[in-house]
């Protein structure tokens, strides 16, 4: 139930705020006072899109609040508590509206998506004004009334779900089909691929090791002569550095016997010429390493060019090359295990597919059951809302299969949909003497908001909206029919929280609780104002309803009697 609304810089209201209660509430006022701007508000407040252009000239933001109160037992409260919202403490929506479209949802405090929002508002307010009388014209919306009417919304679930469990099923089954189809093309690459990187054995590491081996190769005869002389040089020829270093040694050794501190120093030397020796077998060693062969380097630049052919084909390493072959291992395992996999899904499509046309079939017969009983129903209530000779019926027809429709989505030769196999229109004759036709055609705005509000009645027990705001409800219409749409209005309310802005005296009487919307021109601006009414504004009000701006005795006491009545 809608408890508070709050509206601040908001197409020409300033700052407006609202108190509501339970029952049956009336909203009147002068036309262009803003009431269709409350009700532009709500529908915002419920998800609807916004425009920057809705914030009042002068301000940045337009702001939107309201505050509902939630059953513990509604759809609301389930939605709210899955995503960690507590209903005990109500739902406080806040949106914020900026010129620059910068704008903001609030859910009880914490900042949300419209998506969010609109998933915790869809049973939580139902807007009934010129844009749902043609939501009343869509077909799918007439299922889903007959639906309601019937009871069958839990066997409308189950095959919702159902087709929702089928539909990836018959995806993967189709690719895989497609798979299978050219199965022996995809085998033979898989197959070519797999054969290629396995005769290449290749070895974590062996490209690097190659290309030091390569490098070595290629200068092999540079790093002879080096190694060589440096032999040489060390060791070999005349005067290397062997020789002076002992011959350094020799002289310090002498030396030593004059001076002692020069001993160690000559130790020292001849640990080095030690050395010196040891890094010349070394060499001497790496020498015979060192090789100048031709046919080796052919062969390790032969091997390193099939190395980077694989690399470049399978991911530009070694290890994305081996990761490759698992892969590659691991489809061809699919591929051959194909049809055991389709054959799995049909076993899961089929049992499936057998509960869906159990259900559709059922849920069928039943909504044909039910159509009857509505029509029944409704022609009762439009008799009440002056419309005593209407004929009205819904023809509920199955889909017919094509040649499109999968299989396992057909039930006999119907369609199924996420709805079952049937599509509903509702057929109206208001006169007598017309035949029927479609809702649709219905050229009354007076006789279609009946219709509304007839379902809205029919529907009050089963419908879990809390709340109903009517708008346009009395379009067309006027008098008698007037006083027989409040009384309706009023009886629905017993059911839910009625918020009905009317322009008929005959309709306002009837409300338990009236507000006045007036706008008026201060500092040159233009603002809107809403006063809840005692009974003696409550009069004065209906006598301009009834009479416009110049009210008279008459038009007084009228009023006086209507809302006395």
């Amino acid at each position: 139930m809608l408890k508070e609304l709050s509206i601040r810089n908001f197409a020409i209201i300033d700052d407006l705020q609202i108190d509501f209660s339970s029952g049956f509430t009336i909203l009147s006022g002068e036309t262009g006072a803003g009431k269709s701007i409350i009700l532009n508000a709500v529908n915002l407040l419920l998800g609807s899109r916004v425009s920057a252009e809705l914030v009042r000239t002068g301000a940045k933001t337009a702001e939107l609040e309201a505050l509902f109160q939630i059953s513990a037992s509604s759809n609301v409260a389930r939605v709210m508590s899955t995503n960690g919202y507590d209903p005990a403490e109500g739902l406080l929506i806040r949106r914020l509206i900026s010129r620059s479209d910068n704008n903001r949802v609030y859910i009880n405090g914490r900042l949300a998506t419209l998506g969010l929002l609109t998933a915790i508002t869809e049973n939580l307010a139902s807007i009934s004004g010129q844009h749902a009388h043609q939501g009343l014209l869509k077909e799918d919306q007439h299922l889903l009334i007959l639906d309601q009417f019937g009871g069958l919304m839990k066997q409308r679930r189950q095959v919702y779900d159902l087709y929702h469990q089928i539909l990836p099923l018959i995806e993967e089954r189709n690719r895989l089909e497609a798979i299978r189809k050219r199965q022996g093309e995809h085998r033979e690459l898989l197959e070519f691929q797999k054969t290629e990187i396995t005769a290449a054995g290749l070895t974590p590491g062996e490209d690097e090791a190659l290309e030091q081996e390569r490098l070595r190769l290629k200068n092999a005869e540079a790093l002879y002569q080096t190694v060589y002389s440096s032999i040489e040089e060390l060791y070999g020829a005349s005067g290397s550095v062997i020789e002076r270093l002992l011959e350094v040694k020799k002289n310090l050794t002498a030396a030593g016997q004059i001076d002692s501190q020069l001993k160690s120093t000559a130790e020292s030397l001849a640990s080095a010429s030690y050395q010196i020796e040891d890094l010349t077998e070394d060499l001497r060693a790496h020498l015979n390493v060192v090789q100048m062969d031709d046919h080796r380097l052919e062969a390790v630049e032969e091997r390193l060019d099939t190395l980077n052919k694989l690399k470049r084909k399978y991911g530009g390493s070694l290890d994305a090359v081996c990761s490759q072959l698992e892969t590659i291992e691991d489809e061809l395992s699919k591929v051959e295990n194909i049809s055991n996999q389709i054959l799995e899904i049909e076993s899961q499509l089929g049992n499936l597919h057998d509960q869906l046309t159990r259900w559709v079939l059922e849920l069928s017969q039943k909504r044909a059951k039910t159509s009857k009983r509505l029509a029944s129903k409704v022609v009762q209530e439009l008799g009440s809302l002056k419309m005593p000779q209407t004929e009205f019926q819904p023809v509920v027809q199955p889909m017919a299969a094509d040649k499109k429709t999968s299989a396992y989505l057909a039930a006999q030769e119907y369609a199924i949909s996420e709805t079952g196999i049937d599509r509903a229109t509702f057929m109206i004759a208001p006169n007598p003497g017309e035949e029927l036709k479609p809702l649709a055609s219905i050229a009354s705005g007076g006789e279609l908001s009946r219709v509304v509000l007839a379902l809205k009645a029919i529907l009050a027990d089963t419908d879990a909206v809390e709340t109903i705001v009517f708008d346009e409800v009395d379009a067309g219409i006027g008098g008698g029919t007037a006083e027989v749409v409040g009384r309706k209005l009023s009886e629905l309310a017993r059911h839910h929280q009625v918020i009905c802005i009317t322009h008929l005296p005959q309709i306002a009487k009837f409300g338990e609780h009236h507000f006045s919307i007036a706008k008026h021109v201060s500092n040159g601006r233009t603002l809107t104002t809403i006063q809840p009414l005692g009974k003696k504004d409550r009069t004065k009000e209906s006598a301009r309803l009834l009479g416009g701006e110049e009210i008279t005795q008459p038009t007084l006491d009228h009023a006086r009697e209507l809302l006395d009545k």
